[in-house]
């Protein structure tokens, strides 16, 4: 059992960490040559349609991820452990307010084809991925390298 609760956490971190590493290194790069309609709407569908699979990885990263710590024990768990928890838990946070601030904006925008607003909207969106997928990195060093 604790063999497929580990998979399914690290299926669930692979497929947000690799869908940020999309987004940012060539997603993001390749619709820079839009025209700013094609380009806020094409990341505001992506965007949407991603953002449901990450709802979906980080629910099943939190309880696979408590789970796993709860049976080895907190006092037992290995402080790398403790550190990916912590950071988890402010990767969370970030992609909880990227979804309901500027990714809500994006959508509400773009339905209104108002241009400026989601340009406007879209500006933080890179910046808060790249902040998670730092986190991420760290997240995924600290479980590594530190007992």
């Amino acid at each position: 059992m604790w063999t497929l609760v580990k998979f399914v956490h690290l299926a669930a971190a692979i497929t947000w960490m690799g869908g940020m590493g999309f987004m940012l290194f060539a997603l993001r790069p390749a619709v820079g040559m839009l025209t700013p309609p094609q380009r806020l709407t094409l990341l505001a569908e992506v965007l949407s349609r991603f953002f449901l699979i990450v709802r979906v990885a980080v629910a099943l990263l939190f309880f696979s991820g408590l789970a796993m710590v709860l049976h080895a024990g907190l006092r037992q768990a290995p402080l790398g452990w403790h550190l990916m928890m912590g950071i988890g838990i402010v990767m969370f946070a970030i992609f909880g307010h990227l979804d309901a601030g500027p990714h809500r904006r994006l959508q509400q925008a773009v339905s209104e084809n108002d241009w400026p607003r989601a340009a406007e909207a879209m500006k933080p969106i890179p910046t808060m991925v790249t902040i998670n997928f730092a986190l991420g990195w760290i997240a995924i060093a600290a479980v590594s390298f530190i007992a």
